[in-house]
């Protein structure tokens, strides 16, 4: 089954992302097992500590939407290079995702890094 559909969502959020300080944008779209589809896309603030990734957007709204099955992650910014979740996005990430659920990392071409929160974070904390 091909993932491209999450590719063109998180790149339509991707657009909508508020990003003054950085321009740097990025788009999330995050798929239940029951095929509900979650967005984000980062949140600066002037004081950077206070920002939201596009990941965590997604998960956040999913989470309070009391989704916690998921089946995959498409995460999109206009570089070259395929995008990589921060260390607080990987830690999240693996509170809520299985070891090996599949993550999209694109790059601005449409092309893709397949990877799981196993290998983004091993030996992650976890209860």
């Amino acid at each position: 089954m091909s993932n491209d559909y999450l590719y063109d969502i998180a790149v339509s959020v991707m657009n909508k992302a508020y990003a003054p300080y950085s321009h740097f944008k990025v788009g999330a779209a995050l798929e239940t097992t029951a095929g509900q589809i979650f967005t984000g896309c980062n949140i600066e603030n002037s004081s950077y500590s206070l920002t939201s990734c596009a990941e965590r957007v997604a998960i956040f709204k999913a989470i309070s939407e009391s989704q916690y099955k998921f089946k995959h992650l498409a995460i999109v910014a206009e570089t070259d290079d395929f995008i990589s979740p921060c260390g607080a996005c990987r830690q999240v990430m693996s509170e809520f995702f299985s070891k090996d659920m599949p993550i999209y990392l694109y790059n601005r071409h449409g092309e893709y890094k397949q990877v799981s929160i196993a290998q983004l974070l091993p030996d992650s904390f976890r209860l």
